[in-house]
Protein backbone atom coordinates (compact mmCIF):
# COMPACT_ATOMS: atom_id res chain seq x y z
CA UNK A 1 0.00 0.00 0.00
CA UNK A 2 1.65 3.58 -0.67
CA UNK A 3 1.12 6.76 1.75
CA UNK A 4 -1.50 8.53 0.47
CA UNK A 5 0.58 11.68 0.57
CA UNK A 6 3.93 12.91 -0.90
CA UNK A 7 7.03 14.27 0.23
CA UNK A 8 6.75 17.68 -1.15
CA UNK A 9 3.19 17.70 1.45
CA UNK A 10 5.10 16.52 4.09
CA UNK A 11 7.77 19.18 3.88
CA UNK A 12 5.17 21.81 3.50
CA UNK A 13 4.16 20.39 6.67
CA UNK A 14 7.30 20.45 8.87
CA UNK A 15 8.11 23.98 7.40
CA UNK A 16 4.54 25.34 8.51
CA UNK A 17 5.05 24.19 12.00
CA UNK A 18 8.63 25.29 12.14
CA UNK A 19 7.40 28.54 11.28
CA UNK A 20 4.84 28.43 13.68
CA UNK A 21 7.26 27.69 16.17
CA UNK A 22 9.49 30.80 14.97
CA UNK A 23 6.24 32.80 15.76
CA UNK A 24 5.48 31.89 18.90
CA UNK A 25 9.05 32.20 19.73
CA UNK A 26 8.71 35.67 18.59
CA UNK A 27 5.70 36.59 19.97
CA UNK A 28 3.78 36.92 16.66
CA UNK A 29 0.90 33.76 17.07
CA UNK A 30 -2.66 34.90 17.03
CA UNK A 31 -4.11 34.54 20.76
CA UNK A 32 -5.96 31.29 19.23
CA UNK A 33 -2.91 29.58 17.70
CA UNK A 34 -0.87 30.13 21.29
CA UNK A 35 -4.16 28.54 22.92
CA UNK A 36 -3.69 25.48 20.81
CA UNK A 37 0.02 25.07 21.30
CA UNK A 38 -0.52 25.47 24.96
CA UNK A 39 -3.55 22.59 25.04
CA UNK A 40 -1.46 20.29 23.00
CA UNK A 41 1.65 20.99 25.09
CA UNK A 42 -0.55 19.79 27.87
CA UNK A 43 -2.15 17.09 26.07
CA UNK A 44 1.19 14.82 25.43
CA UNK A 45 2.53 15.60 29.40
CA UNK A 46 -1.00 14.80 30.54
CA UNK A 47 -1.98 11.47 28.30
CA UNK A 48 0.24 10.73 25.95
CA UNK A 49 4.18 10.67 27.50
CA UNK A 50 4.22 6.89 25.86
CA UNK A 51 5.05 7.16 22.02
CA UNK A 52 7.09 6.75 19.32
CA UNK A 53 7.32 10.33 18.44
CA UNK A 54 9.53 13.14 20.27
CA UNK A 55 7.59 15.27 22.09
CA UNK A 56 7.74 18.29 20.20
CA UNK A 57 6.89 16.14 17.16
CA UNK A 58 3.77 14.63 19.23
CA UNK A 59 2.93 18.99 19.36
CA UNK A 60 3.22 19.40 15.89
CA UNK A 61 1.05 16.47 15.12
CA UNK A 62 -1.51 17.49 17.25
CA UNK A 63 -1.06 21.35 16.00
CA UNK A 64 -1.89 19.75 12.69
CA UNK A 65 -5.16 18.60 13.93
CA UNK A 66 -5.96 22.31 15.73
CA UNK A 67 -5.82 23.97 12.47
CA UNK A 68 -7.53 21.48 9.77
CA UNK A 69 -10.74 20.88 12.23
CA UNK A 70 -11.26 25.16 12.31
CA UNK A 71 -13.45 24.63 9.42
CA UNK A 72 -15.99 22.32 11.66
CA UNK A 73 -15.29 24.18 15.03
CA UNK A 74 -18.77 24.11 17.10
CA UNK A 75 -19.93 21.12 15.70
CA UNK A 76 -21.82 18.67 17.40
CA UNK A 77 -20.32 15.06 15.81
CA UNK A 78 -21.15 11.90 16.71
CA UNK A 79 -19.22 8.23 16.34
CA UNK A 80 -19.84 4.86 17.42
CA UNK A 81 -18.19 1.53 18.61
CA UNK A 82 -18.24 -1.42 20.44
CA UNK A 83 -17.50 -1.88 24.46
CA UNK A 84 -14.01 -3.41 23.77
CA UNK A 85 -11.59 -1.46 26.66
CA UNK A 86 -9.88 -0.17 23.32
CA UNK A 87 -12.79 2.06 22.30
CA UNK A 88 -13.48 2.86 25.87
CA UNK A 89 -10.44 4.75 25.96
CA UNK A 90 -11.23 6.10 22.78
CA UNK A 91 -14.46 7.46 24.31
CA UNK A 92 -13.33 8.58 27.58
CA UNK A 93 -10.07 9.66 26.84
CA UNK A 94 -9.22 10.89 23.26
CA UNK A 95 -12.77 12.05 22.62
CA UNK A 96 -12.20 14.47 25.08
CA UNK A 97 -8.73 15.48 24.52
CA UNK A 98 -9.81 15.99 20.61
CA UNK A 99 -12.62 17.93 21.87
CA UNK A 100 -10.39 20.04 23.53
CA UNK A 101 -7.82 20.82 21.10
CA UNK A 102 -10.21 21.64 18.26
CA UNK A 103 -13.25 22.95 19.39
CA UNK A 104 -15.41 19.98 17.78
CA UNK A 105 -17.68 18.55 20.33
CA UNK A 106 -17.15 15.04 19.35
CA UNK A 107 -18.95 12.72 20.82
CA UNK A 108 -17.75 8.77 20.90
CA UNK A 109 -20.66 6.59 21.81
CA UNK A 110 -20.07 2.41 22.89
CA UNK A 111 -22.81 0.53 22.15
CA UNK A 112 -23.05 -3.32 21.74
CA UNK A 113 -21.31 -5.23 19.23
CA UNK A 114 -24.48 -6.56 17.43
CA UNK A 115 -26.17 -2.86 17.68
CA UNK A 116 -23.07 -1.39 15.86
CA UNK A 117 -23.97 -3.72 12.95
CA UNK A 118 -27.94 -3.24 13.10
CA UNK A 119 -27.47 0.35 13.27
CA UNK A 120 -24.82 0.44 10.29
CA UNK A 121 -27.03 -2.14 8.39
CA UNK A 122 -30.02 0.45 9.11
CA UNK A 123 -27.87 3.38 7.80
CA UNK A 124 -26.94 1.89 4.89
CA UNK A 125 -30.36 0.59 3.52
CA UNK A 126 -32.63 3.66 4.79
CA UNK A 127 -30.07 6.42 3.38
CA UNK A 128 -30.12 8.43 6.66
CA UNK A 129 -26.96 9.52 8.21
CA UNK A 130 -27.23 7.80 12.36
CA UNK A 131 -23.68 7.97 13.21
CA UNK A 132 -20.92 10.33 11.45
CA UNK A 133 -18.35 7.87 12.04
CA UNK A 134 -18.04 4.02 12.50
CA UNK A 135 -15.54 1.31 14.55
CA UNK A 136 -16.76 -1.93 12.13
CA UNK A 137 -15.06 -4.75 12.27
CA UNK A 138 -13.12 -5.61 8.96
CA UNK A 139 -14.93 -8.88 8.26
CA UNK A 140 -17.98 -6.78 6.94
CA UNK A 141 -15.37 -5.58 4.16
CA UNK A 142 -17.21 -7.85 1.81
CA UNK A 143 -20.55 -6.09 2.05
CA UNK A 144 -18.51 -2.49 2.33
CA UNK A 145 -16.98 -3.25 -1.28
CA UNK A 146 -20.20 -4.41 -2.83
CA UNK A 147 -23.02 -1.65 -1.55
CA UNK A 148 -21.90 1.47 -3.43
CA UNK A 149 -22.58 3.44 0.08
CA UNK A 150 -18.75 3.17 1.93
CA UNK A 151 -16.18 5.81 1.14
CA UNK A 152 -13.57 4.50 -0.66
CA UNK A 153 -10.91 6.05 1.80
CA UNK A 154 -8.27 5.76 -1.05
CA UNK A 155 -10.12 8.22 -3.06
CA UNK A 156 -10.95 10.69 -0.33
CA UNK A 157 -7.81 11.31 0.55
CA UNK A 158 -7.04 11.71 -2.92
CA UNK A 159 -9.18 14.28 -3.32
CA UNK A 160 -12.24 15.42 -0.98
CA UNK A 161 -9.90 14.47 2.14
CA UNK A 162 -6.75 16.26 0.56
CA UNK A 163 -6.01 18.83 2.76
CA UNK A 164 -8.38 16.95 5.59
CA UNK A 165 -5.90 13.68 5.86
CA UNK A 166 -3.22 13.87 8.48
CA UNK A 167 0.57 13.94 6.61
CA UNK A 168 2.04 11.77 9.20
CA UNK A 169 -0.32 9.19 9.35
CA UNK A 170 1.67 6.85 7.70
CA UNK A 171 0.04 3.81 6.44
CA UNK A 172 2.88 2.12 6.00
CA UNK A 173 3.64 1.67 9.56
CA UNK A 174 -0.02 -0.25 10.12
CA UNK A 175 -0.17 -3.85 10.26
CA UNK A 176 -4.20 -4.60 9.67
CA UNK A 177 -4.73 -2.45 6.25
CA UNK A 178 -5.06 -5.29 4.41
CA UNK A 179 -8.12 -6.67 5.97
CA UNK A 180 -9.90 -3.30 5.26
CA UNK A 181 -8.76 -3.51 1.40
CA UNK A 182 -11.20 -4.48 -1.23
CA UNK A 183 -10.10 -6.88 -3.96
CA UNK A 184 -9.16 -3.59 -6.58
CA UNK A 185 -6.81 -2.45 -3.99
CA UNK A 186 -8.50 0.66 -2.42
CA UNK A 187 -9.01 0.99 1.31
CA UNK A 188 -12.20 1.13 2.16
CA UNK A 189 -11.97 0.64 6.19
CA UNK A 190 -8.55 2.24 8.55
CA UNK A 191 -8.29 -0.30 11.64
CA UNK A 192 -8.10 1.42 14.92
CA UNK A 193 -7.70 -2.29 16.93
CA UNK A 194 -6.99 -5.47 16.78
CA UNK A 195 -6.88 -8.64 18.21
CA UNK A 196 -6.02 -12.34 17.69
CA UNK A 197 -7.70 -15.81 18.58
CA UNK A 198 -4.89 -18.03 19.55
CA UNK A 199 -4.18 -21.14 21.67
CA UNK A 200 -4.18 -20.49 25.21
CA UNK A 201 -2.24 -23.24 27.92
CA UNK A 202 -1.02 -23.29 31.82
CA UNK A 203 2.53 -23.07 31.08
CA UNK A 204 3.33 -23.80 34.90
CA UNK A 205 1.22 -26.95 34.83
CA UNK A 206 2.87 -28.09 31.27
CA UNK A 207 6.65 -27.70 33.14
CA UNK A 208 5.99 -29.82 36.05
CA UNK A 209 8.19 -32.86 35.43
CA UNK A 210 5.49 -35.09 36.67
CA UNK A 211 2.72 -34.55 33.87
CA UNK A 212 5.56 -34.66 31.72
CA UNK A 213 6.28 -37.74 32.79
CA UNK A 214 2.34 -39.11 33.18
CA UNK A 215 2.06 -37.60 29.59
CA UNK A 216 4.69 -39.17 27.96
CA UNK A 217 3.89 -42.73 29.42
CA UNK A 218 0.73 -42.14 28.21
CA UNK A 219 0.63 -41.16 25.13
CA UNK A 220 4.51 -41.36 23.75
CA UNK A 221 5.40 -37.93 23.04
CA UNK A 222 5.79 -34.87 24.86
CA UNK A 223 3.72 -32.85 26.45
CA UNK A 224 4.19 -29.40 24.88
CA UNK A 225 2.17 -26.77 22.62
CA UNK A 226 0.23 -28.58 20.38
CA UNK A 227 0.61 -28.21 16.60
CA UNK A 228 -2.24 -30.25 15.27
CA UNK A 229 -5.56 -31.54 16.87
CA UNK A 230 -4.83 -35.02 17.48
CA UNK A 231 -2.52 -33.50 20.43
CA UNK A 232 -4.77 -30.92 21.03
CA UNK A 233 -7.38 -34.01 21.99
CA UNK A 234 -5.01 -35.79 23.90
CA UNK A 235 -4.27 -33.23 26.33
CA UNK A 236 -7.63 -32.72 27.04
CA UNK A 237 -8.34 -35.85 28.01
CA UNK A 238 -5.04 -36.29 30.04
CA UNK A 239 -5.92 -33.58 32.04
CA UNK A 240 -10.08 -34.22 32.18
CA UNK A 241 -9.22 -37.96 32.63
CA UNK A 242 -5.54 -38.47 33.95
CA UNK A 243 -4.81 -35.77 35.72
CA UNK A 244 -8.46 -34.84 37.40
CA UNK A 245 -7.53 -32.85 40.01
CA UNK A 246 -4.52 -30.35 40.90
CA UNK A 247 -4.23 -28.72 44.41
CA UNK A 248 -7.41 -29.88 45.77
CA UNK A 249 -9.69 -28.71 42.93
CA UNK A 250 -10.89 -30.23 39.76
CA UNK A 251 -9.31 -29.49 36.45
CA UNK A 252 -10.25 -29.66 32.61
CA UNK A 253 -8.73 -30.03 29.60
CA UNK A 254 -10.68 -27.95 27.25
CA UNK A 255 -12.77 -24.55 27.65
CA UNK A 256 -15.45 -23.72 25.11
CA UNK A 257 -18.94 -22.53 24.91
CA UNK A 258 -22.29 -23.90 23.59
CA UNK A 259 -25.72 -22.10 24.50
CA UNK A 260 -27.90 -20.64 21.88
CA UNK A 261 -27.11 -17.03 21.50
CA UNK A 262 -25.72 -15.05 18.39
CA UNK A 263 -22.30 -15.54 20.51
CA UNK A 264 -21.98 -18.71 19.18
CA UNK A 265 -21.77 -17.70 15.38
CA UNK A 266 -18.58 -15.87 16.23
CA UNK A 267 -17.09 -19.18 17.58
CA UNK A 268 -17.73 -20.89 14.30
CA UNK A 269 -17.59 -18.31 11.73
CA UNK A 270 -14.92 -16.82 13.23
CA UNK A 271 -12.50 -19.28 11.35
CA UNK A 272 -12.87 -22.43 13.51
CA UNK A 273 -13.77 -24.07 9.90
CA UNK A 274 -10.71 -22.94 8.14
CA UNK A 275 -8.51 -23.92 11.66
CA UNK A 276 -9.69 -27.71 10.27
CA UNK A 277 -8.17 -26.82 6.71
CA UNK A 278 -11.21 -26.85 5.34
CA UNK A 279 -10.67 -23.34 2.92
CA UNK A 280 -8.12 -22.96 0.00
CA UNK A 281 -4.48 -21.86 0.61
CA UNK A 282 -4.20 -17.75 0.47
CA UNK A 283 -3.51 -15.02 2.96
CA UNK A 284 -5.69 -12.91 4.29
CA UNK A 285 -8.15 -14.80 2.78
CA UNK A 286 -8.38 -18.41 0.88
CA UNK A 287 -8.78 -17.99 -2.69
CA UNK A 288 -11.14 -19.24 -4.11
CA UNK A 289 -12.46 -20.64 -1.00
CA UNK A 290 -12.71 -18.70 2.03
CA UNK A 291 -12.81 -19.83 5.90
CA UNK A 292 -16.58 -19.56 5.57
CA UNK A 293 -17.23 -21.69 2.86
CA UNK A 294 -17.77 -19.33 -0.07
CA UNK A 295 -16.38 -19.88 -3.22
CA UNK A 296 -15.67 -17.03 -5.50
CA UNK A 297 -15.10 -16.56 -9.72
CA UNK A 298 -11.99 -14.90 -11.34
CA UNK A 299 -13.86 -11.95 -10.56
CA UNK A 300 -14.80 -11.93 -7.33
CA UNK A 301 -18.24 -12.56 -7.10
CA UNK A 302 -19.81 -15.47 -5.17
CA UNK A 303 -20.90 -18.79 -6.50
CA UNK A 304 -21.85 -20.71 -3.96
CA UNK A 305 -21.29 -21.91 0.13
CA UNK A 306 -22.29 -25.58 -0.47
CA UNK A 307 -20.48 -28.59 -2.31
CA UNK A 308 -22.54 -29.16 -4.99
CA UNK A 309 -21.62 -25.47 -6.33
CA UNK A 310 -18.16 -25.44 -5.49
CA UNK A 311 -18.22 -24.16 -1.75
CA UNK A 312 -17.09 -25.89 1.37
CA UNK A 313 -18.81 -25.09 3.97
CA UNK A 314 -21.01 -28.49 4.64
CA UNK A 315 -17.69 -30.22 3.42
CA UNK A 316 -16.45 -33.12 5.21
CA UNK A 317 -13.28 -30.85 6.80
CA UNK A 318 -16.36 -28.78 7.95
CA UNK A 319 -17.66 -31.98 9.17
CA UNK A 320 -15.22 -33.09 11.47
CA UNK A 321 -14.63 -29.31 13.08
CA UNK A 322 -18.11 -28.94 13.97
CA UNK A 323 -17.46 -32.70 15.39
CA UNK A 324 -14.41 -31.98 17.47
CA UNK A 325 -16.41 -28.83 18.88
CA UNK A 326 -19.30 -31.08 20.41
CA UNK A 327 -17.20 -33.83 21.01
CA UNK A 328 -14.84 -31.59 23.42
CA UNK A 329 -17.48 -29.40 24.71
CA UNK A 330 -19.27 -32.81 25.77
CA UNK A 331 -16.22 -34.85 27.05
CA UNK A 332 -13.48 -32.16 28.44
CA UNK A 333 -14.98 -29.03 29.48
CA UNK A 334 -17.14 -27.80 32.83
CA UNK A 335 -20.75 -29.06 32.59
CA UNK A 336 -21.74 -25.77 32.86
CA UNK A 337 -19.88 -24.34 29.30
CA UNK A 338 -22.63 -26.32 26.96
CA UNK A 339 -25.26 -23.36 28.92
CA UNK A 340 -22.59 -20.48 28.32
CA UNK A 341 -22.78 -17.74 25.89
CA UNK A 342 -19.47 -16.06 24.68
CA UNK A 343 -19.33 -13.46 27.49
CA UNK A 344 -19.93 -15.95 30.33
CA UNK A 345 -17.43 -18.42 29.22
CA UNK A 346 -14.49 -15.62 28.69
CA UNK A 347 -13.54 -14.87 32.61
CA UNK A 348 -13.55 -18.99 33.07
CA UNK A 349 -10.16 -19.80 32.47
CA UNK A 350 -8.58 -16.98 34.71
CA UNK A 351 -10.26 -19.22 37.40
CA UNK A 352 -7.64 -21.38 37.38
CA UNK A 353 -9.36 -24.78 36.32
CA UNK A 354 -8.97 -24.69 33.02
CA UNK A 355 -5.35 -26.56 31.48
CA UNK A 356 -5.73 -24.78 27.71
CA UNK A 357 -8.14 -23.57 25.10
CA UNK A 358 -7.71 -23.40 21.75
CA UNK A 359 -10.57 -21.00 20.70
CA UNK A 360 -9.49 -18.12 23.00
CA UNK A 361 -9.18 -14.18 22.08
CA UNK A 362 -6.67 -12.09 23.01
CA UNK A 363 -9.07 -9.59 24.01
CA UNK A 364 -8.69 -11.12 27.16
CA UNK A 365 -4.98 -10.44 28.20
CA UNK A 366 -5.48 -7.57 30.29
CA UNK A 367 -7.88 -10.28 32.34
CA UNK A 368 -5.76 -12.72 32.95
CA UNK A 369 -2.78 -10.24 33.87
CA UNK A 370 -4.87 -8.83 36.79
CA UNK A 371 -2.49 -9.92 39.97
CA UNK A 372 -5.79 -10.85 42.21
CA UNK A 373 -6.55 -13.67 39.11
CA UNK A 374 -6.19 -17.45 40.04
CA UNK A 375 -3.59 -17.22 37.11
CA UNK A 376 -1.10 -15.28 37.86
CA UNK A 377 2.05 -15.70 40.75
CA UNK A 378 2.48 -13.25 43.75
CA UNK A 379 4.38 -10.79 41.62
CA UNK A 380 1.67 -10.41 39.41
CA UNK A 381 3.88 -12.78 36.53
CA UNK A 382 1.17 -15.52 34.20
CA UNK A 383 1.23 -18.44 34.89
CA UNK A 384 -0.18 -19.20 31.76
CA UNK A 385 0.86 -18.38 27.80
CA UNK A 386 -0.39 -17.69 24.39
CA UNK A 387 0.85 -19.85 21.53
CA UNK A 388 -0.03 -20.37 17.87
CA UNK A 389 -3.44 -22.16 17.24
CA UNK A 390 -2.78 -25.83 16.23
CA UNK A 391 -4.18 -26.89 13.10
CA UNK A 392 -6.54 -29.57 11.64
CA UNK A 393 -6.18 -32.42 9.64
CA UNK A 394 -7.08 -30.93 6.39
CA UNK A 395 -5.19 -28.08 7.21
CA UNK A 396 -2.34 -27.48 4.59
CA UNK A 397 1.01 -24.76 4.27
CA UNK A 398 -0.65 -21.29 2.85
CA UNK A 399 -3.73 -21.16 4.48
CA UNK A 400 -4.73 -18.89 7.19
CA UNK A 401 -4.08 -20.01 10.64
CA UNK A 402 -6.77 -18.72 12.74
CA UNK A 403 -8.71 -15.66 13.02
CA UNK A 404 -7.94 -12.18 13.92
CA UNK A 405 -10.72 -9.19 15.04
CA UNK A 406 -9.93 -5.77 13.38
CA UNK A 407 -11.73 -2.68 14.70
CA UNK A 408 -11.56 0.06 11.73
CA UNK A 409 -12.87 3.21 10.72
CA UNK A 410 -16.05 2.89 8.18
CA UNK A 411 -17.54 5.77 6.45
CA UNK A 412 -20.37 6.26 4.36
CA UNK A 413 -21.77 8.96 1.72
CA UNK A 414 -25.31 9.08 3.82
CA UNK A 415 -23.21 11.51 5.93
CA UNK A 416 -23.50 14.72 5.23
CA UNK A 417 -19.31 15.48 3.95
CA UNK A 418 -18.76 18.54 6.42
CA UNK A 419 -19.94 16.00 9.65
CA UNK A 420 -18.23 13.03 7.84
CA UNK A 421 -15.00 14.72 7.17
CA UNK A 422 -14.64 16.06 10.92
CA UNK A 423 -15.42 12.23 12.03
CA UNK A 424 -12.34 11.70 9.60
CA UNK A 425 -10.04 13.94 11.77
CA UNK A 426 -11.27 11.94 14.84
CA UNK A 427 -10.52 8.91 13.35
CA UNK A 428 -6.86 9.73 12.28
CA UNK A 429 -6.40 11.24 16.36
CA UNK A 430 -7.27 7.53 17.33
CA UNK A 431 -4.90 6.44 15.56
CA UNK A 432 -2.24 8.71 15.12
CA UNK A 433 1.36 7.91 16.64
CA UNK A 434 0.71 10.52 19.23
CA UNK A 435 -1.80 8.52 20.85
CA UNK A 436 -1.60 5.15 19.59
CA UNK A 437 1.42 3.42 21.46
CA UNK A 438 -0.50 5.01 24.85
CA UNK A 439 -4.13 3.52 23.87
CA UNK A 440 -2.22 0.12 23.18
CA UNK A 441 -0.78 -0.22 26.35
CA UNK A 442 -4.13 0.79 27.84
CA UNK A 443 -6.11 -2.08 25.74
CA UNK A 444 -3.52 -4.47 24.39
CA UNK A 445 -5.14 -4.37 20.87
CA UNK A 446 -2.22 -2.92 18.50
CA UNK A 447 -2.09 -1.50 15.05
CA UNK A 448 1.19 -0.03 14.19
CA UNK A 449 4.47 -1.54 13.93
CA UNK A 450 6.19 1.12 15.21
CA UNK A 451 4.32 0.87 18.58
CA UNK A 452 4.66 -3.14 18.47
CA UNK A 453 8.27 -2.84 18.57
CA UNK A 454 8.97 -0.16 20.59
CA UNK A 455 10.97 -0.27 24.16
CA UNK A 456 7.46 0.30 26.37
CA UNK A 457 6.11 -3.11 24.89
CA UNK A 458 9.32 -4.86 25.21
CA UNK A 459 9.46 -3.63 29.08
CA UNK A 460 5.72 -5.19 29.10
CA UNK A 461 6.14 -8.53 27.16
CA UNK A 462 7.01 -10.71 30.10
CA UNK A 463 3.52 -10.02 31.84
CA UNK A 464 1.48 -10.64 28.66
CA UNK A 465 1.97 -14.04 28.17
CA UNK A 466 3.31 -14.10 24.53
CA UNK A 467 0.70 -11.08 23.09
CA UNK A 468 3.82 -9.11 22.10
CA UNK A 469 6.11 -11.97 20.58
CA UNK A 470 3.08 -13.10 18.37
CA UNK A 471 2.86 -9.40 16.93
CA UNK A 472 6.63 -9.45 16.64
CA UNK A 473 6.28 -12.73 14.86
CA UNK A 474 6.15 -13.04 10.76
CA UNK A 475 3.53 -15.56 11.56
CA UNK A 476 0.78 -12.84 12.98
CA UNK A 477 -0.55 -12.27 9.31
CA UNK A 478 -1.62 -15.43 9.18
CA UNK A 479 -4.10 -15.10 11.70
CA UNK A 480 -6.93 -12.89 9.30
CA UNK A 481 -10.60 -11.73 9.50
CA UNK A 482 -13.65 -12.60 7.74
CA UNK A 483 -12.66 -11.59 3.90
CA UNK A 484 -14.15 -9.87 0.88
CA UNK A 485 -15.88 -13.26 -0.34
CA UNK A 486 -18.97 -12.83 2.31
CA UNK A 487 -21.70 -10.46 0.12
CA UNK A 488 -23.43 -9.63 3.52
CA UNK A 489 -22.11 -9.78 6.54
CA UNK A 490 -25.05 -8.23 8.67
CA UNK A 491 -27.43 -10.63 6.93
CA UNK A 492 -25.52 -14.01 6.83
CA UNK A 493 -23.54 -14.22 9.98
CA UNK A 494 -26.77 -14.99 12.03
CA UNK A 495 -27.66 -17.57 9.92
CA UNK A 496 -24.22 -19.40 11.57
CA UNK A 497 -26.03 -19.66 14.84
CA UNK A 498 -29.24 -19.97 14.01
CA UNK A 499 -27.90 -23.48 12.21
CA UNK A 500 -25.20 -24.53 14.42
CA UNK A 501 -26.52 -23.95 17.68
CA UNK A 502 -28.92 -27.21 17.24
CA UNK A 503 -25.62 -28.68 16.30
CA UNK A 504 -23.94 -28.17 20.13
CA UNK A 505 -27.00 -29.18 21.95
CA UNK A 506 -27.23 -32.81 19.71
CA UNK A 507 -30.22 -31.94 18.04
CA UNK A 508 -29.11 -32.83 14.61
CA UNK A 509 -25.64 -34.09 13.37
CA UNK A 510 -23.10 -31.63 12.27
CA UNK A 511 -24.03 -32.75 8.46
CA UNK A 512 -27.28 -32.25 8.76
CA UNK A 513 -27.22 -28.77 10.42
CA UNK A 514 -24.04 -27.64 7.95
CA UNK A 515 -26.42 -28.55 5.20
CA UNK A 516 -29.11 -25.95 5.89
CA UNK A 517 -26.24 -23.65 6.51
CA UNK A 518 -24.43 -23.82 3.33
CA UNK A 519 -28.09 -23.70 1.72
CA UNK A 520 -29.21 -21.01 3.47
CA UNK A 521 -26.28 -18.94 2.62
CA UNK A 522 -26.77 -19.94 -0.81
CA UNK A 523 -30.39 -18.82 -0.91
CA UNK A 524 -29.62 -15.42 0.54
CA UNK A 525 -27.10 -14.66 -1.64
CA UNK A 526 -28.99 -15.60 -4.66
CA UNK A 527 -32.28 -13.42 -3.66
CA UNK A 528 -29.96 -10.63 -2.43
CA UNK A 529 -28.43 -11.10 -6.60
CA UNK A 530 -31.75 -11.17 -8.02
CA UNK A 531 -32.32 -8.06 -5.90
CA UNK A 532 -29.85 -6.04 -7.79
CA UNK A 533 -28.56 -4.43 -4.55
CA UNK A 534 -24.93 -4.66 -5.31
CA UNK A 535 -22.95 -2.00 -6.91
CA UNK A 536 -20.54 -4.30 -7.38
CA UNK A 537 -19.36 -8.04 -7.36
CA UNK A 538 -22.58 -9.27 -7.11
CA UNK A 539 -23.32 -13.23 -6.26
CA UNK A 540 -23.61 -15.34 -9.64
CA UNK A 541 -24.19 -18.79 -8.21
CA UNK A 542 -23.08 -21.87 -10.26
CA UNK A 543 -25.37 -24.61 -10.74
CA UNK A 544 -25.91 -27.47 -8.37
CA UNK A 545 -24.07 -30.74 -9.09
CA UNK A 546 -23.24 -33.91 -7.92
CA UNK A 547 -20.72 -32.69 -4.68
CA UNK A 548 -18.40 -35.45 -5.87
CA UNK A 549 -17.66 -33.62 -9.03
CA UNK A 550 -16.16 -30.24 -7.06
CA UNK A 551 -14.68 -33.24 -4.20
CA UNK A 552 -12.84 -34.53 -7.11
CA UNK A 553 -11.05 -31.31 -8.35
CA UNK A 554 -8.17 -30.41 -6.82
CA UNK A 555 -7.98 -28.39 -4.08
CA UNK A 556 -11.59 -26.96 -1.95
CA UNK A 557 -13.77 -28.77 -1.44
CA UNK A 558 -11.43 -31.28 -0.10
CA UNK A 559 -12.72 -35.16 0.07
CA UNK A 560 -13.05 -36.80 3.22
CA UNK A 561 -9.51 -38.33 4.52
CA UNK A 562 -9.10 -42.03 6.05
CA UNK A 563 -7.10 -41.06 8.69
CA UNK A 564 -8.68 -37.49 10.48
CA UNK A 565 -6.58 -38.05 13.57
CA UNK A 566 -2.92 -38.25 12.97
CA UNK A 567 -0.35 -39.02 15.74
CA UNK A 568 0.06 -36.14 17.72
CA UNK A 569 2.50 -33.78 17.49
CA UNK A 570 3.89 -31.11 20.12
CA UNK A 571 6.68 -28.74 20.91
CA UNK A 572 7.76 -27.06 23.37
CA UNK A 573 6.70 -23.26 24.29
CA UNK A 574 10.15 -21.81 24.91
CA UNK A 575 12.14 -23.45 21.88
CA UNK A 576 9.08 -22.12 19.72
CA UNK A 577 9.12 -18.86 21.19
CA UNK A 578 13.36 -18.71 20.30
CA UNK A 579 11.57 -19.60 16.78
CA UNK A 580 9.47 -16.55 16.89
CA UNK A 581 11.82 -14.29 17.96
CA UNK A 582 14.50 -15.21 15.56
CA UNK A 583 12.67 -14.43 12.85
CA UNK A 584 10.51 -11.85 13.57
CA UNK A 585 13.04 -9.04 13.28
CA UNK A 586 11.71 -5.81 12.44
CA UNK A 587 11.74 -4.69 8.69
CA UNK A 588 12.47 -1.17 8.25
Amino acid sequence: MQKHYNKSRLTKFKLTTLAAGLLLASGTLSAQEQDARAIAERLVDEHFQNSTLSREEQIEELLWFAKAAEPFRGMDIQTVAEGLTTHVYESEVLAEAFSELTGINLTHNIIGEGDVVDTMQNQMQSGNSIYDGFVNDTDAIGTHIRYGTTINLSEAMENEWADYTLPTLDLDDFIGLQYGTGPDGSLYQLPTQQFANLYWFRYDWFQREDLQEQFRDIYGYDLGVPTNWTAYQDIAEFFTEHVGEIDGTKVYGHMDYGRRDPSLGWRFHDSWLSMAGMGSPGVPSGNPVDDWGIRVNEDSQPVGASVSRGGATNSPASVFAMQKAVDWLRDFAPPEAQGMTFGEAGPVPAQGHIAQQIFWYTAFTADMTDPAVAVTDDEGNPLWRMAPSPTGPYWEEGMKVGYQDVGAWTFFDSTPEDRRTAAWLFGQFTVSKTVSLEKLMHGLTPIRESDIFSEQMTEMAPKLGGLVEFYRSPNESNWTPTGTNVPDYPRMAPLWWQNLAPVMSGEVTPQEGLDKLAADMDSTMNRLARANVFDSYAPVLNEEQDPQYWLDQEGSPKPKLDNEMPQGTTVPYDEMMEAWMAAGTRQE
